[in-house]
């Protein structure tokens, strides 16, 4: 059913008759007659029984007024709210953030990003880096934050680089050291977060690139108790520089990590071609603002 035959019918009723609705829909009285009479074709009944000058609902008039008006309200109500959602003062933005570094770096970028758009709904969930990347997949969230490289189904905007450094007991021999390699570290044992994490994987690939299986003997998604299964003299752990600056132990140390390919660079990604709204747009154009300094040139997408 077309919105505007019904749009004259209902002025009709409103106003008493065809010359006074065509005054008030700005047409001629024909027009607003012809389309009256598209609407009773298209519902194959009468809807307004013609008296004189006069014009009386029908039973079905009845009907299609009453749920006319409903009609048009919603549609008004619609047309509304998607001006609201293309002028960002409505909608939905749905983010999937790993725990690990996630309160450093996307915080500021929330703080601004609900200044510019508070009537945007902002849904957060946190996982390791398989679980976003499988909802990512599904469309049941806009963006991710993932460790490079990464599938080459995303693209993608680099967020942060940080060096890796290793935490190693304060008495451990290597402990003095202003770095060390993997391969130093083989004999160590090494505490990691669990397999869903790209960090995991990270280390778990370097260690092999360098010639030897990780003996991991421990593995948790919280930094904290990996810092103090470090401190009790577990074994080592691995954190960007930045996170692990933030969790100062006088029992650890932090020793550089010198190791090809073993960086930490967090970006936001998207599904390649997948529909951006309004307010995953405004996200993204934050994020390229923020950070679009950063370089993509060293990454492959299918690495």
């Amino acid at each position: 059913m077309e919105f505007r035959p019904l749009c004259a019918f209902v002025e009709v009723v409103r106003q008493g008759g065809f010359s006074q609705a065509a005054k008030t829909v700005f047409v001629t009285q024909s027009t607003v007659s012809k389309a009256v009479k598209q609407l009773e074709d298209e519902v194959g009944v009468p809807l307004l029984d013609r008296i004189g000058h006069r014009s009386v609902l029908t039973a079905a008039g009845e009907a299609v007024y009453r749920r006319g008006v409903k009609l048009l309200a919603d549609r008004d109500d619609l047309l509304a709210e998607l001006d609201e959602i293309r002028g960002l003062k409505r909608g939905t933005l749905r983010l999937g953030l790993p725990p690990v570094g996630s309160s450093t770096l996307f915080a500021p970028l929330f703080a601004v990003y609900r200044q510019r758009y508070p009537g945007i709904e902002v849904r957060l969930i946190e996982y390791g880096s398989t679980q976003l990347a499988e909802s990512l997949r599904a469309g049941e969230i806009d963006f991710a934050g993932a460790l490079l490289p990464t599938s080459e189904e995303f693209d993608w905007q680099t967020v942060r680089r940080e060096p890796l450094v290793a935490l190693l007991p304060s008495n451990h021999p290597l402990a003095t050291r202003r770095s060390v390699s993997l391969i130093d570290l083989k004999d160590v044992p090494f505490i990691l977060f669990e397999s869903g994490f790209a960090l995991h994987r990270v280390i778990i690939d370097a260690s092999r690139c360098a010639g030897f299986e990780a003996n991991v003997v421990a593995r948790s998604s919280q930094i904290d108790f990996m810092i103090e299964l470090v401190s009790a003299g577990l074994g080592v752990t691995f954190l960007p520089r930045m996170i692990a600056t933030q969790r100062r132990n006088t029992t650890i140390r932090h020793v550089s990590l010198d190791e090809p390919g073993a960086e930490w660079v967090m970006a936001m990604t998207w599904r390649r071609d997948a529909y951006l709204s309004g307010a995953a747009k405004a996200w993204l154009d934050l994020v390229r603002e923020i950070h679009g300094e950063e370089s993509l040139s060293d990454y492959s997408k299918n690495e």
